[in-house]
């Protein structure tokens, strides 16, 4: 008997291209609804290159628009904020970085200076990340320095922008593979980013598990606090629902994998200054990234509300139930899946 998410998968890489697809110009409102209609990424390149954010942000001018002001950092040992870790005793958490509130000053010191140590930096890595509408929060200086919307995507989607968020660290920090539930327009502003995309189709390759969540802490007293070179630990938070979770990584694709993973077909797009990516909904992505000449990698992205309406939704969640239910029959032979609620899975 055919196994059908594996025909579902092999259906879906003959009918697309496994490329993002590289523009020149910006699109339209009109294209652009078709690539969200297709939940296909592309790339733009060059897009943002007369932006003042481009023109302007270099270390002296953020340390000039942010002088005085506290910015949040997430903490982590090794730039692994929000990712999975494994315990001494072999099982895995997901773990959130330790954050602080620091001037704006000091953390950009603390990020150059990471950055001239190169592989040679053993202190905790620290990246602007907090991903709440930063940009027009604690960030408000900058502001004015970029569009306060994607004109294309404002008028396709019918709505303004639910976010629009700064990235600031350098080399050490990378976000493992990942989905959001958001139209997402990336811009790259100083450096580089590299993203490895997965199309929602491939959760089966994922290896997605129910972790339980852990954040991690400083041993000191001032827990607000975090120095470079203090060890931080893992607290398991115990009152925390379990979350689903990518486990395997394409970059590693010997670890960790399912029975589907070798049919996924992961895409890799790199970002140079200037550039835009539009980054599909329900899409799994990690990014890692390359600093520019002053030792920091920047970026701006939009986040626009998804569509649940129409088949895009229920078709990816069609696809996690349907691989549950196979991953289930396997971990538990004996569980009877056929009489709702005559069986239950600690």
């Amino acid at each position: 008997m055919k196994d059908p998410l594996q025909d579902l998968i092999q259906a879906y890489h003959e009918l697309n291209a496994a490329v993002v697809e590289e523009l020149w110009e910006e699109p339209s409102a009109l294209e652009f609804m078709r690539y969200v209609a297709k939940n296909r990424p592309f790339v733009v390149r060059q897009a943002a290159i007369d932006w003042r954010a481009v023109e302007r942000w270099d270390a002296g001018y953020l340390r000039k628009e942010m002088a005085g002001k506290e910015v949040n950092v997430a903490v982590t040992p090794l730039g692994n904020a929000d990712a999975v870790v494994e315990s001494p005793s072999g099982s895995k958490i997901f773990v959130e970085p330790f954050e602080t509130s620091e001037p704006f000053d000091s953390f950009l010191d603390a990020v150059q200076a990471s950055s001239s140590k190169g592989a040679n930096d053993t202190s905790n890595a620290r990246y602007a990340q907090t991903q709440n509408d930063n940009l027009r929060n604690e960030y408000s200086s900058l502001y004015r320095d970029v569009p306060a919307d994607i004109p294309f995507a404002r008028i396709a989607l019918s709505q303004p922008a639910e976010a629009i968020n700064l990235w600031l660290g350098n080399d050490r920090s990378v976000t493992s593979l990942h989905k959001d539930n958001y139209e997402n327009i990336y811009v790259q502003i100083r450096g580089q980013k590299q993203f490895v995309l997965m199309p929602p189709i491939e959760m089966p390759c994922v290896n997605e598990q129910l972790l339980g969540k852990g954040r991690y802490a400083t041993t000191s007293e001032k827990e607000t606090q975090a120095r470079s070179d203090e060890e931080l630990i893992i607290e398991r938070d115990a009152n925390a629902e379990p979350v689903p979770v990518a486990i395997w990584d394409p970059d590693l694709p010997n670890q960790n994998p399912t029975p589907y993973s070798h049919l996924a077909q992961a895409l890799r797009v790199t970002l140079q200054e200037g550039d835009l990516l539009y980054l599909p909904s329900l899409w799994y992505h990690k990014v890692s990234q390359s600093v520019g000449e002053e030792g920091f990698v920047c970026a701006v992205n939009y986040w626009y509300d998804m569509e649940f309406a129409g088949q895009h939704w229920v078709t990816s969640s069609l696809v996690r139930d349907v691989y549950w239910e196979e991953e289930m029959k396997v971990r538990y032979p004996d569980l009877d899946l056929d009489e709702e609620g005559s069986d239950e899975v600690d």
